[in-house]
């Protein structure tokens, strides 16, 4: 099981990068454009990029939860959950891609 929590982790760790290289075009694009929809696009990295903090702050630092992360979940709900983030990990490249481009 230990590396299906290392593949999470890494998934999580990757989101944040992703997402805060959003936050920060969009926050500049904000700035500069005020409109509704960057401010959609910004309130949207912003909620994700939280999610995503807590998500590795229970993955890596943690001591209790980690642990139990790392041990007591059943193999079902970890490929469920490995396989959500690293979906989301895809997507968020793909939309930072797109995004710089």
């Amino acid at each position: 099981m230990s590396l299906w929590f290392d593949v999470a982790r890494v998934a999580v760790a990757l989101n944040v990068v992703f997402l805060l290289g959003l936050t920060g075009v969009w926050g500049r694009n904000y700035l500069e454009l005020r409109s509704k929809h960057v401010g959609g696009l910004l309130l949207f990295s912003l909620l994700l990029l939280g999610e995503n903090a807590l998500a590795l702050y229970v993955y890596q630092f943690d001591p209790l939860l980690s642990a139990w992360f790392a041990s007591n979940v059943p193999d079902v709900a970890w490929f469920a959950m490995m396989g959500f983030q690293v979906l989301e990990s895809i997507g968020l490249a793909v939309l930072l891609w797109i995004t710089l481009d």
